[in-house]
């Protein structure tokens, strides 16, 4: 692996956390901030990042505006009966593809899917910054701890903070540097209502070893945007005629705030 590259994986065995979005706008972020940046979709089934990045692609040569781009490569599962064989298979596609875009990236962003996959587990041990959406729901939380309703406390850690547990030991074992984890709070509701992630998620973090920050907001801007591959960070770009108005500009502001928590290698003198 090139020895300035640094790998963040965005995980979480559950679907429909806002995985691909928040890999989407770290992978701009970095790009905007002059980072060469690859980016690794391992859900074969849906490929939402590829499908994203290649609208990007097709919206800024239609508008003739030179947008940034990451390297993009897709690992899929094997499809070999043995499982050992399946896995044997899987670790060596994805170790090829990681060192591929490592040794001429700075970053690498992996999308894992939204499921407990081999190769999701595989991908989580090349993390040096790991990043978990989650929404404001009990089932989200569940993953992360189990929580007692009445005292509402930590009663048991959930089996996605087993498994980094797990990935921690792994990587230590592989004399492979600390990992960073992250958990994102993502979609969140801008109508004033409680917010049961930080309620709850809040006092886990010390216990459970994780950093606990703000993601994106449940923002129309945001939405808008996907659909091209774009991001309220392309705002300022030549050529693509985006109005600047006091929602994209909140969700600029946002999008770049959360660069900074990420407390990425180099970022914040650039930010």
């Amino acid at each position: 692996m090139g020895t300035d590259a640094h790998v963040v994986v965005v995980g979480n065995e559950k679907g429909g956390s806002g995985k691909t979005t928040l890999a989407l706008h770290v992978a701009v972020g970095l790009l905007r901030l002059g980072f060469r940046v690859g980016c690794l979709d391992l859900d074969a089934h849906q490929a939402s990042l590829t499908r994203i990045l290649a609208s990007r692609r097709a919206w800024g040569e239609r508008l003739a505006a030179a947008l940034p781009h990451p390297r993009v490569e897709a690992v899929a599962p094997s499809s070999l009966d043995s499982r050992a064989a399946a896995l044997e298979e899987e670790r060596d596609r994805l170790d090829c593809a990681v060192a591929g875009l490592a040794a001429v990236c700075d970053f690498v962003v992996i999308d894992c899917p939204g499921t407990d996959a081999p190769l999701s587990r595989l991908a989580h041990l090349h993390a040096d910054t790991l990043l978990t959406p989650i929404n404001d729901s009990p089932l989200d939380l569940d993953l992360i701890g189990r929580v007692d309703p009445l005292r509402r406390a930590l009663v048991a850690p959930g089996p996605y903070a087993e498994r980094v547990w797990e990935w921690r030991r792994e990587r230590c074992r592989r004399h492979r540097a600390g990992l960073d984890w992250l958990v994102v709070r993502s979609r969140l509701r801008n109508d004033g209502g409680p917010a049961l992630a930080a309620d709850l998620v809040g006092p886990m973090a010390q216990v459970l070893g994780f950093r606990l920050i703000t993601g994106l907001s449940e923002r129309r801007a945001h939405r808008d945007l996907l659909l091209w591959g774009l991001t309220a960070l392309d705002l300022d770009q030549p050529g693509l005629g985006l109005d600047q108005t006091e929602a994209q500009r909140a969700a600029h502001a946002e999008a770049r705030a959360l660069l900074a928590e990420l407390w990425l290698p180099r970022v914040a003198g650039r930010l």
